[in-house]
């Protein structure tokens, strides 16, 4: 028998809230000082959405939007950390655990180097996973683009699965 592991890819991105009065601006599950949010109809938090399209994805099972639609009102102004405890869940039934994550924020701002470690610590805490196991990344695409043209965030996530059970099941 083969080890079941499994890799997911998942992408996300919100454009700003410049409203006079936006939420704060949630970014791997951490509030981040900043003027603006980002509009959404959960809290926005682009990389927890991107970590959990690439969960799903790596267990084909769809989307975050499949699961937790923007239609529902049970899902406004949520903390997408509620979500991606949820998708662990809904993958630990299935026999499979996150083994690792690597998050890509694409933002020309806020600057976002001294939250790293507090996204980092969050997010390994709702994978259930070592800290060691999950790397975050900050980028700018260099003022080219929305991000660069400072009208949103964008995010990357890749992990990797893991069957419980060690194998894949006979077909």
């Amino acid at each position: 028998m083969l080890p079941d592991i499994r890799i997911g890819h998942g992408f996300d991105a919100h454009r700003f809230d410049t409203s006079a009065s936006p939420p704060p601006l949630v970014l791997g599950g951490v509030v981040i000082p900043f003027e603006w949010s980002l509009k959404a109809h959960s809290d926005g938090d682009v990389v927890v959405h991107a970590l959990c399209d690439a969960l799903l994805g790596a267990a084909g099972k769809g989307d975050i939007g499949r699961h937790f639609p923007d239609s529902s009102a049970d899902y406004a102004g949520i903390d997408s950390r509620i979500l991606l405890r949820r998708v662990v869940d809904l993958l630990a039934v299935e026999g499979l655990a996150p083994s690792n994550a690597d998050l890509t924020i694409v933002a020309q701002a806020p600057r976002l180097a001294p939250h790293i470690d507090a996204m980092r610590t969050c997010v390994a805490a709702d994978l259930n996973l070592d800290p060691a196991r999950v790397n975050v990344k900050a980028t700018t695409t260099e003022k080219m683009g929305f991000t660069g043209r400072k009208e949103g965030i964008a995010a990357h996530a890749v992990v990797l699965l893991v069957s419980t059970s060690g194998t894949i099941p006979e077909a």
